[in-house]
């Protein structure tokens, strides 16, 4: 199963290692699940990982252009020829819902569950958005 990793999970595993980001992150590659990236996707994970901000502890800009290397290696790697906006209230989240859809993507796996919610993604695209913890629940059970 395909599935998309917002921004803010990887900005959470690299953060701590104590949390359910970290454990998702950890298992890549994974026989249950595979990650799908795109473009603008990959684009937006460095910035925002490259934000003096969100290096903290041992891990310096090149450890984290290694990082999404190492994720451009393993993912299924997804052109996107439509755009789905706007659509969400932000262009971020659009961009994750764009790749997600035009990867099939199964789950949106996102902290930010609200931006995802209430606008009829599960039922028109059969997308669901979820949170960290509960994917890790839903690929051990």
């Amino acid at each position: 199963m395909r599935i998309i990793l917002d921004t803010n999970v990887l900005v959470s595993a690299l953060r701590s290692d104590m949390g359910a980001s970290y454990k998702i992150v950890s298992q890549l590659p994974s026989e249950h699940f595979q990650i799908a990236l795109t473009v603008p996707l990959y684009l937006e994970y460095q910035a925002v990982l490259t934000r003096p901000e969100n290096m903290t502890g041992a891990s310096n800009r090149n450890d984290i252009f290694n990082f999404l290397r190492y994720l451009c290696s393993i993912a299924h790697q997804q052109k996107v020829f439509f755009l789905w906006r706007p659509r969400l209230g932000d262009p971020e989240d659009d961009m994750v819902l764009e790749a997600a859809i035009a990867s099939q993507s199964r789950y949106i796996v996102t902290h930010n569950l609200r931006h995802f919610s209430d606008r009829g993604i599960e039922e028109q695209f059969g997308i669901t958005p979820v949170s960290p913890q509960n994917f890790l629940h839903l690929i051990e059970d």
